[in-house]
């Protein structure tokens, strides 16, 4: 797959003209994918709870809790670059591991050059290598898939359960839709509840084929596309 990297952010503050200037710097910088702008830590809180955030746009001084307290509180912590007027936060800030320190009001060069070494270190660590990776919802847990482990995927119901060589996983996801979210991938529908990842067929004769030693049947209206694909 063949994906432009794009990371994550959302941005709370409590000042609506702050989180407009986020919003329009953001929407210049082509990687950056602001998904929320939040005024209410709490609601905040709750999205970071059920979603992926790569980054997170933080005021400092808020009136129902302070940015850093927020971010100290956080089980699961995105890279964070915190905002504020008042500079004598920056210390702890950065004692917090903070991406940066953006004090207000700040240009969108400065701006720019802190999204800019947010995406050196999430792709120095691998996080945007999202080419062949998903992220799936398990209650509110979020799974990392990494689709060139998954050998073939099952329809369940309303639920797909992507089989791996160590686990099974189980999304809220239909066929139809991980296949068009996910066309480049080496993918390929054997059956009208299967799909399979070409790269891990062991064998296969007229009516079958195997995964992970596991025999998965191979539907009449794909069996001549099957065919094609792997013994072109």
């Amino acid at each position: 797959m063949n994906k432009e990297i794009k990371i994550k952010a959302i941005a709370l503050d409590d000042e609506p003209i702050a989180l407009d200037i986020i919003k329009r710097f953001a929407a210049k910088v082509p990687f950056i994918q602001l998904e929320q702008a939040f005024h209410s830590a709490k609601t905040a809180n709750k999205y970071l709870q059920e979603n992926e955030v790569h980054l997170l746009f933080l005021d400092v001084r808020m009136p129902d809790i302070s940015g850093i307290d927020f971010y100290k509180t956080m089980e699961v912590k995105p890279m964070v670059i915190f905002s504020t007027a008042y500079p004598d936060y920056a210390l702890e800030g950065f004692e917090l591991e903070a991406l940066d320190y953006l004090l207000k009001p700040y240009s969108f060069d400065r701006f720019e050059k802190a999204c800019q070494r947010a995406k050196e270190i999430l792709e120095l660590k691998g996080i945007l290598d999202k080419d062949q990776t998903i992220y799936v919802k398990d209650g509110y847990k979020l799974i990392k898939v990494n689709l060139d482990e998954v050998g073939y995927i099952e329809a369940v119901g309303n639920y797909i359960r992507f089989h791996l060589p160590d686990q099974e996983v189980l999304a809220r996801m239909t066929i139809k839709e991980f296949l068009q979210e996910n066309a480049e991938h080496t993918f390929i529908q054997i059956h009208r509840s299967f799909i399979v990842n070409r790269n891990h067929i062991e064998k296969l004769d007229r009516q079958n084929l195997w995964v992970f030693q596991q025999e998965l049947p191979i539907g009449a209206s794909y069996a001549k596309s099957v065919k094609e694909v792997i013994l072109p």
